[in-house]
């Protein structure tokens, strides 16, 4: 890191004002509003467009610091707040207190996209805002953990309708200097930049680091002057269009990152990338591996991959990264060769076993070279079974080797200064810093009063926020007659106010509420029980069906039966997201289940009093009770991957059932003091139970526990010269695998169950290579069973077959299957070995 922050600002600062460079360049003003007043204070234009701290400092004039620099209250405030920072810095952590020793490589965590502030755009969606959420929680927790992805020039664009309900899409620049990042500089001052070889060049990296509290950031950038101009543009936008494009990115991300990684000293202790897009990390770890060691590709591979974590975040199979083979060819052939693999070996881990015409599969690639993998919800982990289940031909899907953590999100960065303030007074201002166990306390300490008195004032500043971007919106484009209802003056500071807003695309059913337009103005005509939607988010540039479900609404909002009631805000990102969680009183999330890989939108509305009325798909679906929101289609069971809309009209007429029968009039059932009772008991609950369950902080802390501290152990177990032993075992099963056969299969009943004797012929091979068990799957009457069988007698006149035998419960014998695996514990299966045979 360099010395000071100050040596990147723009100007100088005045010495009594040298710490706000460090301030600045530090995100975590992003979830700790201490400082706010600071930037304000200095410019408070700036401040209030760009929330950028750093970009106040760049643009403010020097008379202006030379001012504040005489002003004993300014100094004040900052001495303050260099004060509460160095004790952040200095604090004790949950990590360092309860895990001293342990990670000490830290947690290298891979993502295209990172989502920490609108002031930095280098997010879509989703799964950038969840990277940024899980480095502030790491942040908090003190865990070590140090985040790599890439600078993007023009990043996700800025989204515009026009009067016609077309969407537009814009892509301006973002000057890096002006972005709260610092060039990444060597001992001696230098740039640090990393090489990535293409097809005939080498691609200069330049490196950018931004700091998240405790955490780092590190950010690859193509656009180096000494460049070709094509490769300038690899790091040009997110998620581009063009295959080759977008393979180039990965490579950046995934080689660069790694060798980046090296080049400053940090061997990992683990890996976690998030999605299939970063897997070339993990290729390049194994080749940085075979060049400082005699191993070969599979061994590496095998010493490597049990500190590898892939979490997936897709819950359909098209929505997989996939690359033509002939880009495979043209791009990695070279570089496979420092690891003597040849192209058309390296492909079958990127396709499907016996498929050689397949495109080449990202996460298939990194289901193949991890030691874990998680999907992000309950439901999630069955759905991702079923994804993977073609890599695990004849497993039960009960034994595919996906595991969940359910998403969480950074409360601290969600929560509005009045939630805040009763959380504080309810559990103290350290409450997401723990274990949370405090934050189950009920909030005895806050009334009704305090309660309902923090949702109308949510709801309020969320419409002054409206009426000022829908007059920007207006006057732009002149959208509709009645200049009041385009310019949000018709909207009821204290009327039931109803958001979504996330992407829009047809299996999120961003149009389910328009399925019945009677029964939806119905409930926008009510005058004594008004209901008003607010709406935002962004269809892919490419996506049609979503651009046209922008347009449908559009047109309707302007309808002079509805103009006023429904709103639609242009270019949802973190700003307009953090508005409307904390000002909407109920949050509506209607995608076809079961395509919600998890859905943390609604998390987000919980810490601030806001209720969810969503799919039961996701995390709802574990977190649902009639006590805390509603669900649509409960008994919601998950069954098959389709994009059939066979449920969407009996979805939308639950959904305005609900609405109709207990949304609106609970909302509206007040006491005589104005208290609606049973909705504040619904948010009391929601808030209680919930937002510590669904917070980053838990999340965080599992992956810590449930995975990176057994992954660094298991780890330190495989040594190369174990690597090399399991790749020999491996090899010898996949030689005698195909003689392998079952014999004679007898069972005797027994008082206390049903002994079995199963005789299996090895073909000469070591018994101890694998592993027989006795399968039965679920039924009425119990769960399922896999009974391990132990090795007896040997089987005379055959050569390494044997007698099998264990006891098994009681049930008909039909239930029960033999099945073979390999046998050696240290692998984890079958995600390590998928060979299996059945007894037919």
């Amino acid at each position: 890191m360099p010395a000071s922050a100050g040596l990147y600002l723009h100007r100088k600062l005045p010495g009594e004002l040298a710490g706000l460079a460090e301030l600045a360049l530090d995100l975590r003003w992003t979830w700790h509003h201490g400082s706010d007043v600071l930037w304000r204070t200095i410019d408070q234009e700036c401040w209030d467009a760009t929330h950028n701290a750093w970009l106040v400092l760049n643009s403010v004039s020097g008379k202006q610091l030379d001012r504040l620099a005489e002003d004993p209250a300014f100094s004040a405030l900052l001495s303050h707040q260099l004060a509460a920072y160095d004790a952040f810095c200095q604090s004790p952590t949950w990590f360092g207190d309860t895990w001293p020793d342990a990670l000490a490589g830290q947690v290298a965590y891979f993502c295209m996209e990172y989502g920490l502030a609108e002031c930095l755009p280098l997010y879509s969606g989703g799964l950038g805002i969840l990277a940024g959420d899980t480095l502030k929680a790491a942040s908090d927790l003190g865990i070590p953990m140090i985040a790599v992805g890439l600078v993007y020039q023009q990043g996700y664009f800025r989204q515009e309708v026009n009067a016609d309900g077309e969407q537009l899409e814009f892509y301006p620049y973002n000057d890096p200097t002006m972005l709260p990042l610092m060039p990444l500089r060597d001992d001696q001052e230098e740039w640090v930049r990393i090489a990535v070889d293409l097809p005939g060049r080498s691609v200069r990296l330049r490196v950018w680091i931004g700091r998240i509290g405790r955490c780092r950031l590190l950010l690859l950038d193509s656009n180096d002057p000494r460049n070709e101009p094509k490769d300038r543009g690899i790091t040009s936008e997110l998620y581009s269009g063009d295959p080759e494009k977008r393979l180039q990115q990965e490579l950046v991300l995934g080689i660069g990152g790694w060798r980046l990684l090296q080049h400053m000293g940090i061997q990992p202790s683990v890996v976690h990338i998030n999605e299939g897009h970063c897997a070339f990390a993990l290729m390049e770890r194994i080749r940085a591996l075979c060049s400082t060691s005699d191993l070969s590709f599979d061994a590496a591979r095998t010493a490597t991959r049990t500190g590898n974590l892939f979490t997936t975040h897709t819950s359909v199979s098209s929505g997989f990264a996939l690359f033509p083979t002939r880009l495979i060819d043209q791009y990695l052939s070279g570089y496979l060769k420092d690891m003597a693999l040849d192209v058309n070996t390296f492909l079958q881990l990127g396709q499907r076993a016996g498929h050689p015409h397949d495109d080449f599969n990202m996460s298939y690639l990194a289901v193949r070279l991890s030691g874990r993998i998680n999907g992000v919800s309950r439901i999630h982990r069955e759905v991702s079974r079923h994804i993977f289940s073609e890599l695990f031909p004849r497993w039960p899907l009960k034994d595919i080797p996906v595991e969940y953590v359910t998403n969480g999100v950074h409360t601290p960065s969600w929560d509005s200064p009045e939630a805040d303030a009763l959380w504080t007074a309810a559990c103290g201002k350290d409450r997401w810093y723990g274990n949370l166990e405090q934050t189950r306390v009920p909030f005895s300490t806050i009334s009704d009063d305090n309660l309902w008195a923090m949702r109308a004032t949510q709801r309020h500043r969320l419409i002054r926020f409206l009426r000022a971007r829908l007059h920007s919106q207006h006057c732009e484009h002149g959208n509709g007659s009645n200049v009041d209802a385009a310019c949000g003056l018709l909207l009821d500071t204290d009327a039931l106010t109803l958001g979504f807003a996330r992407r829009f695309t047809d299996y999120k059913r961003p149009d389910l509420l328009l399925t019945d337009e009677p029964r939806l103005l119905k409930l926008l005509h009510d005058r004594d029980r008004p209901l008003q939607i607010v709406l935002a988010g962004k269809a892919h540039p490419h996506d049609s069906c979503g651009k046209a479900i922008i347009k449908r609404w559009k047109q309707f909002i302007k309808r002079r039966d509805v103009q006023g009631r429904v709103v639609f805000i242009d270019d949802y990102d973190i700003g307009v997201a953090t508005e409307l969680i904390q000002g909407v009183d109920v949050w509506l999330n209607t995608p076809r289940h079961p395509w919600e890989a998890c859905g943390t939108s609604g998390m987000k509305v919980l810490v601030n009093g806001g209720l969810n009325l969503s799919q039961f798909d996701g995390w709802w679906a574990e977190a649902w009770r009639p006590e805390v929101g509603w669900a649509i289609r409960e008994d919601a069971t998950f069954s098959q991957l389709s994009s059939s809309s066979e449920h969407d009209g009996e979805d939308a007429a639950e959904l305005f059932t609900l609405l109709e029968q207990q949304v609106v009039p609970r909302f509206y059932d007040c006491n005589p003091s104005g208290l609606p009772k049973q909705w504040l008991a619904m948010i009391r609950a929601s808030m209680e139970t919930l937002t510590p369950l669904y917070s980053a902080n838990r999340m965080v802390r599992e992956y810590t526990e449930r995975f990176y501290l057994p992954m660094e152990a298991k780890s330190h177990e495989r040594p190369p010269e174990i690597a090399r032993e399991l790749v020999q075992q491996q090899r010898l099963l996949q030689e005698h695998w195909p003689l392998l056969r079952f014999g004679t299969l007898e069972v005797s009943e027994q008082a206390d169950g049903l002994e079995v004797s199963l005789n299996v012929y090895l073909n000469g091979l070591d018994p101890a290579l694998v592993k027989v068990e006795l399968v039965a799957e679920a039924w009425e009457k119990g769960g399922r069973a896999v009974i391990g069988m132990r090795r007896e007698a040997a089987l005379s006149g055959s050569t390494r077959s044997y007698v099998f035998r264990c006891r098994a419960p009681a049930r008909p014998l039909e239930h029960y299957t033999p099945r073979l695996v390999m046998g050696d514990r240290r692998l984890n299966l079958p995600l390590e070995d998928p060979h299996i045979l059945w007894r037919s």
